[in-house]
């Protein structure tokens, strides 16, 4: 009678198949037990035989009902499905079909032996089904799960052999009739407890999920630097707690933050948002909470056996969500702090950049304006014009030095914007090498397609500028400047006929204030045309390399995707 309260309690909370089997199973034995005390043990008449024949027709269902439970997780096979139907069939009819049923201490007569042997049979091949099924089961289940399965399978098990030894009993055999009644209380105290374990009983099962689980939360009150540390902590404790073969966490924007036991395959299409079954655990089963998601890869036998392992996941989900926005909160304060410290490192490198270029032409400029003011009255006029031609020199050098200094802290503050449009490359490139060559546009030899292309132009000018600039600087003419495309993306080279870089400047070639070998006397220039062009290169998305011409000079290479 307690099983079927109970029973009837945990179907009206879960409302689902299993508990509903399970309910009707222990529904049906509460009746045989409470009503049977009302039959007659020698019925007379129909009034008597006839509730005889029922109380028996629900020992028949009995099995079945406990059948039906074992089988909603693992349906059984088309063979085995019409064996039961039958067997159950031919039993029920049989019940209500025989002409009497002998009372105990009577002769047996032969349809009543076999209506008995079809009854153990049917009795033992059920129980035997309910048994391995749940048993085997409970391997590899979380403590609980595994615990309340296999004492199921076992109070299964114990309950036929108190039918079968009933079946057996003589009129006076009291030791084994006191054999049976035991062990059909075993099996009903086995029954209530795989049912509804008591919180103590739970607690001894779980005791070895629940220090992995509060070692987790531990782990969660601690500080991580990163969500996927948060994840990573968590996600072997919940997939021990629920006995899942994989897991994974996904943040508030269903962002896969971390996974275990899943292969490359299923591990996208879950970051996709998908959510696959696995061919051992078809289905998924998903833990929402503010801030994280779990997913569980589990058997059909978690929901049920771990119901309440399910609502700890819960909680863990909604720590774990409480734990994602601190880090989240952790790391935006700590890459504000970056952002402040870089924004203090590139004014100071900035600043010294310019006091350190400025120094030179300024100290010229001032020394040549003095000389103008104190002695031009001595001065004739050629040493007067070279004066003048040298000081506008000396203003040209400061303002190209100024602006592409202005240029290097737009860079390095990634305050450059990118619009590409569609440009003609050809007919760009040609207005950019006759404004960069100058006057000696025609030692430029450019080689390009009259094609459309989707680029930044003023980062073309910017590139293209500073390489033509450089080759008239520290090579020699012809300078050629070739265009293809290869594989969506513009590549333009500017190759010189010069001496090329030497071998030990190669690798500091993009460093900023390296010269190709030359002395600062001998040739005018900041060091920063390099530079500038890959920065630029680079917030395209593309880059700009050294290869060495052939047979010499120095041709530098630049790919810009066009998008």
């Amino acid at each position: 009678m307690a099983l079927a309260v109970v029973a009837f309690v945990q179907w009206h909370r879960r409302r689902d198949r299993a508990a509903g089997w399970l309910a009707l199973a222990f529904l049906t034995l509460g009746l045989i037990v409470s009503l049977g005390r009302f039959v007659p043990e020698h019925p007379h008449g129909l009034l008597e035989d006839v509730p005889q024949r029922v109380l028996i027709e629900l020992l028949v269902l009995f099995p079945y009902l406990l059948y039906r439970f074992a089988t909603v997780f693992a349906p059984p096979g088309p063979q085995l499905r019409r064996y039961v139907a039958a067997m159950t069939t031919v039993l029920s009819v049989a019940t209500f079909a025989l002409p009497r049923f002998p009372a105990a201490g009577d002769a047996r007569p032969w349809w009543f032996v076999a209506y008995l042997a079809l009854f153990l049979i049917h009795w033992t091949v059920l129980s035997v089904i309910v048994t391995v099924r749940l048993w085997s089961a409970g391997r590899g289940q979380p403590g609980v799960a595994s615990g309340r399965m296999r004492l199921l399978a076992f109070a299964a098990a114990s309950l036929t052999i108190a039918i079968v030894g009933s079946a057996f009993q003589g009129g006076n055999d009291s030791l084994l009739e006191a054999l049976t009644a035991a062990v059909a209380s075993v099996s009903g105290v086995c029954f209530l407890l795989g049912v509804a374990p008591p919180v103590l009983v739970r607690g001894l099962w779980r005791s070895r999920e629940q220090e992995r689980l509060q070692e987790a939360i531990r782990g969660l009150m601690t500080l991580a630097t990163t969500r996927s540390e948060v994840a990573d902590r968590v996600l072997g404790p919940v997939a021990a707690l629920v006995g899942a073969g994989a897991a994974a966490v996904l943040d508030a924007d269903g962002h896969l933050l971390a996974s275990r036991g899943l292969d490359d395959a299923t591990r996208d299409r879950v970051a996709e948002g998908e959510r696959p079954g696995l061919p051992e655990s078809p289905e998924v089963l998903a833990v929402e909470a503010p801030g994280a998601t779990f997913l569980v890869w589990t058997s059909r036998y978690a929901p049920f056996f771990g119901d309440n392992e399910l609502r700890v996941l819960q909680t863990v989900a909604a720590l774990t969500g409480v734990a994602l926005d601190r880090v989240r909160l952790f790391e935006q304060e700590h890459e504000s702090r970056l952002g402040l410290q870089r924004a203090n490192e590139l004014m100071a490198n900035f600043v010294a950049l310019a006091a350190h270029e400025l120094r030179t032409p300024v100290t010229t400029i001032h020394g040549f304006v003095q000389t103008l003011n104190h002695l031009g009255d001595r001065l004739d006029q050629d040493q007067q014009a070279q004066l003048r031609t040298a000081l506008e020199q000396q203003t040209i050098r400061m303002a190209s030095l100024v602006e592409q200094l202005l240029d290097l802290s737009r860079l390095d503050a990634e305050a450059v914007d990118v619009r590409p449009q569609r440009i003609h490359l050809r007919t760009r490139l040609e207005e950019v090498v006759s404004v960069a060559a100058g006057t000696r546009v025609d030692e430029v030899e450019l080689d390009a397609p009259d094609l459309e292309v989707h680029l930044d132009p003023s980062i073309l000018d910017h590139i293209v500028t500073n390489l033509v600039t450089n080759a008239f600087r520290y090579g020699q003419s012809p300078v050629r400047v070739h265009a293809r495309m290869i594989d969506g993306a513009v590549r333009v080279s500017v190759e010189d006929s010069g001496p090329g870089v030497a071998h030990e400047l190669e690798d500091s070639l993009f460093e900023r204030f390296t010269r190709a070998g030359v002395s600062r006397d001998r040739v005018a220039g900041t060091g920063l045309g390099l530079a500038i062009a890959r920065a630029y290169a680079r917030a395209h998305r593309g880059d700009v390399r050294y290869e060495r011409g052939q047979p010499n000079g120095a041709r530098f290479v630049v790919d810009l995707p066009s998008v």
